[in-house]
């Protein structure tokens, strides 16, 4: 935990967005609840003078954290900097490139809001990055529900739920796409998941579902669960699956019987790789970092300018967060986008 520290003092007593601006930074230090998060937003939208005196309070707190010997902050919410004036993006942009750059989910959505609605001129570098920007797929991230008895369940891009529960059992029907899901324990009511005419049960476990055209297939990941159904013997279970144990179900008869098998760690990493997860890359290359973006989402981001090969990143983010990631190539480095063929997503170097 970062030692407490006192903020640095406003420029005057009787200035009352200096001693806001500093007030947020501190705020934004210790992170900031999703209510602060959208009053920050209203306050900084509110006038200019908001977003250069938090720069200048920013500033403040860096120089003070270097100082003292610590390392310095890292900010958790959008960095309000961003909207300073463009004679400093190059040395914002130097800044970023040695500093860790966290960008959650929250914070990418507060990131579309501070950088494109505020509108540069359309003579404005930025105004291009927003244009290309725009132009390009939108890649929604990963939907996460926690349901009434405390599970949770992540539904892939696409898939749809619906929650039944009962004073005797919690049910739900996964009507298509994939699911991962952890279960609550509740042996008094067990947790059952509907598919496509196969019946998955669990009272407290781990688990992925995923309803293709032909197959419903389930994979453990902790705990075990009972399957039963398909085409082939609607009635009739198939012997319990324990983690890292995998049962594909045919739909219809010329899909001949289940099959169960035990999955290789690199298999099961493999086939989950669309559950969102942080991402941690240092001092990485741009193509590798690529690379795991592209493995773990629908769309493709593919380098289509040689001069972004060299540039390396130290940053973390969720998989699925790819806007969030597009836009801060586009602030900090100035990479713009185009949308390429088959949905491909091309990155280019700012001329």
């Amino acid at each position: 935990m970062k030692p407490t520290r006192p903020a640095p003092a406003p420029p005057g007593a009787g200035d009352p967005v200096a001693a806001t601006a500093a007030t947020w930074v501190m705020r934004h230090d210790r992170g900031l609840s999703p209510a602060e998060q959208d009053a920050f937003l209203h306050w900084l939208a509110a006038d200019p003078r908001h977003a250069a005196e938090m720069t200048r309070q920013r500033a403040a707190w860096e120089a003070f954290d270097r100082l003292a010997g610590l390392q310095a902050s890292v900010p958790v919410a959008p960095d309000p900097d961003l909207l300073a004036p463009e004679k400093n993006l190059d040395a914002r942009r130097a800044w970023r490139r040695a500093a860790w750059m966290a960008v959650p989910l929250a914070a990418a959505a507060a990131l579309a809001f501070l950088f494109w609605p505020t509108g540069p001129s359309p003579s404005s570098p930025r105004a291009g990055i927003a244009s290309e920007l725009s132009a390009t797929p939108r890649v929604p991230p990963i939907e996460e529900r926690t349901l009434a008895d405390g599970s949770t369940v992540r539904l892939n891009r696409g898939a749809v739920l619906t929650v039944e529960f009962s004073a005797g059992e919690r049910r739900v029907r996964l009507e298509r796409g994939e699911a991962a899901f952890e279960v609550a324990k509740d042996a008094a009511r067990p947790f059952v998941v509907l598919s496509g005419g196969v019946a998955v049960r669990a009272v407290g476990t781990a688990f992925n579902v995923r309803l293709g055209a032909e197959t419903v297939e389930v994979i453990v990941t902790e705990g075990r669960v009972a399957v039963a159904g398909g085409a082939t013997s609607p009635a009739a279970p198939l012997p319990p699956l324990g983690a890292g144990e995998s049962a594909v179900v045919p739909l219809s008869p010329a899909g001949g019987a289940p099959q169960i098998a035990t999955l290789a760690a690199d298999d099961l990493a493999r086939r989950l790789a669309w559950q969102p997860r942080l991402l941690t890359f240092t001092d990485e290359p741009l193509p590798a970092i690529l690379h795991e973006f592209n493995r773990r989402n629908p769309v493709t981001l593919r380098l289509d300018d040689p001069a972004l090969r060299e540039l390396r990143l130290t940053a973390r983010f969720r998989s699925d967060n790819v806007d969030g990631f597009l836009r801060l190539l586009a602030s900090d480095f100035g990479v713009t986008t185009a949308a390429g063929r088959d949905g491909e997503i091309l990155l280019r170097a700012t001329r």
